[in-house]
Protein backbone atom coordinates (compact mmCIF):
# COMPACT_ATOMS: atom_id res chain seq x y z
CA UNK A 1 0.00 0.00 0.00
CA UNK A 2 1.29 3.46 -1.03
CA UNK A 3 1.48 5.32 2.08
CA UNK A 4 1.96 8.83 0.42
CA UNK A 5 -0.13 10.96 -1.70
CA UNK A 6 0.32 13.78 -4.87
CA UNK A 7 -3.22 14.91 -5.21
CA UNK A 8 -4.21 17.47 -8.06
CA UNK A 9 -7.46 19.24 -9.60
CA UNK A 10 -8.75 20.48 -13.03
CA UNK A 11 -11.10 21.06 -15.35
CA UNK A 12 -11.74 19.93 -19.01
CA UNK A 13 -10.12 23.18 -20.16
CA UNK A 14 -6.92 22.22 -18.38
CA UNK A 15 -6.55 18.82 -18.63
CA UNK A 16 -3.64 18.64 -20.90
CA UNK A 17 -1.55 20.89 -18.16
CA UNK A 18 -2.83 18.65 -15.52
CA UNK A 19 -1.85 15.43 -18.57
CA UNK A 20 1.93 17.44 -18.74
CA UNK A 21 1.75 17.58 -14.59
CA UNK A 22 1.33 13.70 -14.38
CA UNK A 23 3.81 13.14 -16.90
CA UNK A 24 6.43 14.99 -15.44
CA UNK A 25 6.24 12.94 -12.27
CA UNK A 26 5.63 9.44 -14.04
CA UNK A 27 9.20 9.52 -15.78
CA UNK A 28 11.20 9.22 -12.15
CA UNK A 29 11.25 5.82 -11.30
CA UNK A 30 10.75 7.42 -7.27
CA UNK A 31 7.09 8.13 -8.62
CA UNK A 32 6.32 4.09 -8.53
CA UNK A 33 5.90 4.27 -4.46
CA UNK A 34 4.13 7.31 -4.72
CA UNK A 35 0.11 7.47 -5.53
CA UNK A 36 -1.32 9.71 -7.78
CA UNK A 37 -5.31 10.89 -7.14
CA UNK A 38 -7.32 13.46 -8.51
CA UNK A 39 -10.08 15.81 -8.07
CA UNK A 40 -12.82 16.07 -10.90
CA UNK A 41 -13.96 19.71 -11.43
CA UNK A 42 -15.46 19.93 -14.38
CA UNK A 43 -13.46 16.89 -16.68
CA UNK A 44 -15.23 15.09 -19.62
CA UNK A 45 -15.99 11.13 -19.73
CA UNK A 46 -13.41 10.91 -22.04
CA UNK A 47 -10.95 12.80 -20.01
CA UNK A 48 -11.77 10.68 -16.44
CA UNK A 49 -11.31 7.61 -18.72
CA UNK A 50 -7.69 8.24 -20.27
CA UNK A 51 -6.81 9.18 -16.31
CA UNK A 52 -7.61 5.82 -14.89
CA UNK A 53 -4.98 4.42 -17.26
CA UNK A 54 -2.42 6.80 -15.40
CA UNK A 55 -3.33 7.18 -11.57
CA UNK A 56 -4.88 5.53 -8.62
CA UNK A 57 -7.77 7.43 -8.11
CA UNK A 58 -10.55 10.09 -9.64
CA UNK A 59 -13.05 11.92 -7.61
CA UNK A 60 -15.30 14.55 -7.98
CA UNK A 61 -14.73 17.51 -6.34
CA UNK A 62 -17.33 18.89 -4.15
CA UNK A 63 -18.25 22.32 -2.62
CA UNK A 64 -17.46 20.82 0.98
CA UNK A 65 -18.34 24.41 2.68
CA UNK A 66 -21.52 26.14 1.23
CA UNK A 67 -20.83 29.07 -0.58
CA UNK A 68 -23.54 31.30 -1.98
CA UNK A 69 -24.78 29.62 -5.72
CA UNK A 70 -24.96 32.70 -7.53
CA UNK A 71 -20.45 33.10 -6.75
CA UNK A 72 -20.04 30.00 -8.11
CA UNK A 73 -22.63 29.18 -10.73
CA UNK A 74 -20.91 27.44 -13.69
CA UNK A 75 -17.26 27.20 -12.57
CA UNK A 76 -16.96 24.44 -10.89
CA UNK A 77 -12.79 24.94 -11.07
CA UNK A 78 -13.66 27.17 -8.20
CA UNK A 79 -14.30 23.93 -5.98
CA UNK A 80 -10.00 23.89 -6.04
CA UNK A 81 -10.81 26.65 -3.43
CA UNK A 82 -12.35 24.76 -1.26
CA UNK A 83 -11.57 20.81 -1.55
CA UNK A 84 -7.79 20.84 -1.38
CA UNK A 85 -8.71 21.90 2.07
CA UNK A 86 -10.31 18.62 2.82
CA UNK A 87 -7.70 16.25 0.76
CA UNK A 88 -7.93 13.48 3.64
CA UNK A 89 -11.89 13.13 2.97
CA UNK A 90 -11.36 12.77 -0.34
CA UNK A 91 -8.53 10.12 -0.54
CA UNK A 92 -8.25 8.87 3.21
CA UNK A 93 -6.18 5.65 2.72
CA UNK A 94 -2.87 7.85 3.05
CA UNK A 95 -0.72 9.03 5.67
CA UNK A 96 1.03 12.29 3.60
CA UNK A 97 -0.38 14.09 1.27
CA UNK A 98 1.36 17.01 -1.51
CA UNK A 99 -0.63 18.74 -3.54
CA UNK A 100 0.36 20.46 -6.98
CA UNK A 101 -1.50 22.67 -8.89
CA UNK A 102 -2.23 21.18 -12.32
CA UNK A 103 -0.42 24.20 -13.50
CA UNK A 104 2.56 23.44 -12.42
CA UNK A 105 5.24 20.48 -13.22
CA UNK A 106 8.03 18.63 -11.31
CA UNK A 107 11.71 19.24 -12.92
CA UNK A 108 13.42 17.92 -10.27
CA UNK A 109 12.04 14.50 -7.91
CA UNK A 110 14.76 15.80 -4.99
CA UNK A 111 11.92 18.97 -4.39
CA UNK A 112 9.35 16.16 -3.67
CA UNK A 113 11.33 14.23 -1.19
CA UNK A 114 11.89 17.08 0.40
CA UNK A 115 8.12 18.42 1.12
CA UNK A 116 7.13 14.95 1.82
CA UNK A 117 9.97 15.70 4.67
CA UNK A 118 8.45 18.91 5.86
CA UNK A 119 5.09 17.54 6.94
CA UNK A 120 6.34 15.21 9.89
CA UNK A 121 4.76 15.54 12.73
CA UNK A 122 2.11 17.63 11.72
CA UNK A 123 3.77 20.85 10.33
CA UNK A 124 2.89 22.47 6.73
CA UNK A 125 5.37 21.95 4.20
CA UNK A 126 4.85 25.46 1.74
CA UNK A 127 6.92 27.98 0.70
CA UNK A 128 6.60 31.72 0.88
CA UNK A 129 6.47 33.84 -2.29
CA UNK A 130 9.66 36.07 -1.24
CA UNK A 131 13.48 35.98 -2.31
CA UNK A 132 16.21 37.29 -4.52
CA UNK A 133 14.80 38.92 -7.26
CA UNK A 134 10.56 38.19 -6.51
CA UNK A 135 8.03 40.76 -7.19
CA UNK A 136 7.15 42.63 -3.81
CA UNK A 137 4.13 41.98 -3.42
CA UNK A 138 3.95 44.51 -0.06
CA UNK A 139 3.93 48.37 -0.89
CA UNK A 140 3.20 51.27 1.15
CA UNK A 141 1.87 54.98 0.38
CA UNK A 142 3.15 57.56 2.47
CA UNK A 143 0.66 60.61 3.09
CA UNK A 144 2.21 63.25 4.73
CA UNK A 145 5.34 61.71 5.31
CA UNK A 146 3.77 60.21 8.17
CA UNK A 147 0.61 58.32 7.01
CA UNK A 148 0.77 54.93 5.26
CA UNK A 149 -1.92 53.10 2.71
CA UNK A 150 -1.01 49.58 3.28
CA UNK A 151 -1.18 47.68 -0.28
CA UNK A 152 -0.47 43.87 -0.22
CA UNK A 153 -2.37 40.82 -0.89
CA UNK A 154 -3.30 39.26 2.26
CA UNK A 155 -3.84 42.52 3.72
CA UNK A 156 -6.74 43.16 0.72
CA UNK A 157 -7.97 39.88 0.82
CA UNK A 158 -8.27 39.46 4.66
CA UNK A 159 -10.33 43.31 4.67
CA UNK A 160 -12.72 42.42 2.39
CA UNK A 161 -12.96 39.01 4.11
CA UNK A 162 -13.91 40.96 7.14
CA UNK A 163 -11.56 39.13 9.65
CA UNK A 164 -11.15 41.69 11.43
CA UNK A 165 -8.46 45.05 11.27
CA UNK A 166 -6.05 43.76 13.99
CA UNK A 167 -5.68 40.26 11.84
CA UNK A 168 -5.73 42.10 8.57
CA UNK A 169 -2.86 44.43 9.86
CA UNK A 170 -0.98 41.28 11.66
CA UNK A 171 -1.21 40.06 7.74
CA UNK A 172 -0.33 43.00 6.33
CA UNK A 173 3.55 42.29 5.91
CA UNK A 174 4.10 38.43 6.72
CA UNK A 175 5.47 37.05 3.34
CA UNK A 176 2.57 35.68 1.19
CA UNK A 177 2.18 32.04 1.11
CA UNK A 178 1.10 30.46 -1.94
CA UNK A 179 -1.16 27.48 -1.66
CA UNK A 180 -0.55 26.09 -5.02
CA UNK A 181 1.53 23.67 -3.67
CA UNK A 182 2.05 21.95 0.26
CA UNK A 183 2.47 18.95 1.75
CA UNK A 184 0.11 17.74 5.36
CA UNK A 185 -0.10 15.00 7.18
CA UNK A 186 -3.10 12.78 7.55
CA UNK A 187 -3.53 13.90 11.02
CA UNK A 188 -2.19 17.47 11.24
CA UNK A 189 -4.25 20.03 13.38
CA UNK A 190 -3.41 22.17 10.28
CA UNK A 191 -6.46 20.62 7.93
CA UNK A 192 -9.12 21.57 11.07
CA UNK A 193 -7.11 24.85 11.31
CA UNK A 194 -7.66 25.64 7.98
CA UNK A 195 -11.30 24.55 7.10
CA UNK A 196 -12.24 26.49 10.50
CA UNK A 197 -10.72 30.08 8.30
CA UNK A 198 -11.49 28.76 5.12
CA UNK A 199 -15.69 29.03 6.58
CA UNK A 200 -14.72 32.62 7.47
CA UNK A 201 -12.57 33.74 4.73
CA UNK A 202 -15.40 32.23 2.62
CA UNK A 203 -18.31 34.09 3.87
CA UNK A 204 -17.81 37.77 3.01
CA UNK A 205 -14.50 37.74 1.15
CA UNK A 206 -14.30 36.26 -2.71
CA UNK A 207 -14.58 32.69 -3.63
CA UNK A 208 -10.83 33.15 -5.40
CA UNK A 209 -7.97 33.37 -3.19
CA UNK A 210 -10.07 32.88 -0.18
CA UNK A 211 -7.89 29.14 0.74
CA UNK A 212 -4.80 30.93 0.54
CA UNK A 213 -5.87 33.84 2.85
CA UNK A 214 -6.86 31.06 5.28
CA UNK A 215 -3.53 29.28 5.00
CA UNK A 216 -1.87 32.25 5.50
CA UNK A 217 -3.88 32.82 8.33
CA UNK A 218 -3.59 29.79 10.08
CA UNK A 219 0.08 30.00 10.04
CA UNK A 220 0.56 33.59 10.69
CA UNK A 221 -2.10 34.20 13.26
CA UNK A 222 -3.09 30.73 14.91
CA UNK A 223 0.51 30.02 14.54
CA UNK A 224 0.37 26.23 13.01
CA UNK A 225 3.50 24.98 13.06
CA UNK A 226 5.22 25.56 9.61
CA UNK A 227 8.37 23.92 7.36
CA UNK A 228 9.40 26.86 4.73
CA UNK A 229 11.04 25.11 1.75
CA UNK A 230 13.06 27.24 -0.82
CA UNK A 231 12.02 29.08 -3.48
CA UNK A 232 13.04 26.23 -5.68
CA UNK A 233 10.45 23.96 -4.52
CA UNK A 234 7.50 26.18 -5.52
CA UNK A 235 9.21 28.58 -8.55
CA UNK A 236 6.17 31.06 -9.94
CA UNK A 237 7.15 32.51 -13.45
CA UNK A 238 5.14 35.48 -13.09
CA UNK A 239 7.02 36.55 -10.07
CA UNK A 240 10.50 35.87 -11.50
CA UNK A 241 11.40 33.75 -15.02
CA UNK A 242 14.06 30.91 -14.31
CA UNK A 243 17.09 30.67 -16.49
CA UNK A 244 17.71 27.60 -18.63
CA UNK A 245 21.08 25.36 -18.75
CA UNK A 246 21.42 24.71 -22.10
CA UNK A 247 24.28 21.90 -21.13
CA UNK A 248 22.00 20.07 -18.52
CA UNK A 249 18.96 20.90 -20.08
CA UNK A 250 16.66 22.21 -17.06
CA UNK A 251 15.94 25.17 -15.80
CA UNK A 252 17.80 26.82 -12.89
CA UNK A 253 17.47 29.68 -10.42
CA UNK A 254 18.59 33.10 -12.18
CA UNK A 255 20.70 34.15 -9.53
CA UNK A 256 24.10 32.18 -8.10
CA UNK A 257 24.50 29.29 -7.04
CA UNK A 258 21.64 28.90 -9.69
CA UNK A 259 20.08 25.37 -8.24
CA UNK A 260 17.61 23.68 -10.18
CA UNK A 261 14.22 24.37 -10.19
CA UNK A 262 12.32 21.42 -8.63
CA UNK A 263 8.45 22.84 -9.47
CA UNK A 264 7.70 24.99 -11.99
CA UNK A 265 4.61 27.00 -11.69
CA UNK A 266 3.06 28.74 -14.00
CA UNK A 267 0.50 30.53 -11.65
CA UNK A 268 -1.18 33.58 -13.22
CA UNK A 269 0.00 32.44 -16.13
CA UNK A 270 2.72 33.64 -18.59
CA UNK A 271 0.86 36.00 -21.05
CA UNK A 272 1.94 37.36 -24.40
CA UNK A 273 0.16 39.20 -27.09
CA UNK A 274 -3.23 38.39 -24.82
CA UNK A 275 -2.51 34.92 -24.73
CA UNK A 276 -1.94 32.38 -21.59
CA UNK A 277 1.25 30.23 -22.28
CA UNK A 278 -1.10 27.96 -20.12
CA UNK A 279 -3.63 27.55 -22.54
CA UNK A 280 -1.96 28.17 -25.82
CA UNK A 281 1.29 25.51 -26.16
CA UNK A 282 2.05 27.94 -29.14
CA UNK A 283 3.03 30.25 -26.78
CA UNK A 284 7.13 30.99 -26.22
CA UNK A 285 8.73 33.47 -24.80
CA UNK A 286 12.63 34.83 -24.56
CA UNK A 287 14.88 33.17 -21.90
CA UNK A 288 17.84 33.64 -20.37
CA UNK A 289 20.40 30.85 -20.76
CA UNK A 290 23.81 30.82 -17.55
CA UNK A 291 25.88 31.95 -20.33
CA UNK A 292 24.00 35.07 -21.26
CA UNK A 293 22.33 34.00 -24.44
CA UNK A 294 18.82 34.24 -25.57
CA UNK A 295 16.69 31.61 -26.56
CA UNK A 296 12.84 31.15 -27.21
CA UNK A 297 11.12 28.74 -24.94
CA UNK A 298 7.86 27.38 -23.51
CA UNK A 299 7.84 26.96 -19.29
CA UNK A 300 5.51 24.08 -20.26
CA UNK A 301 6.58 20.73 -19.76
CA UNK A 302 8.30 18.81 -22.88
CA UNK A 303 7.40 21.59 -25.14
Amino acid sequence: MKKNVIVSLADSNYFPLLEELINSIKRFKESDNVAICILDAGLSEEQKEKLLNKVDEVKSAEWDIEVPHFKVRGKDWLKSQVSRAFLPKYFPNYEKYLWIDCDAWVNDWKCLELYFKACDNGKLGITQTIGPGYKITSKVNWLFGKLAIIKSQNFKHAVKSKIGYENARKLAFAPHINIGVFSMEKNSKGWSLWQNNLSKTLKAGNIFGSEGLAINISVYIDDLETEFLPLNCNWITSNLLPKYDVQQKTFVEPFLPNYKIGIMHLAAGIWRNGKDMRVDKSVKIEVETLDNKKIIKSLRYNI
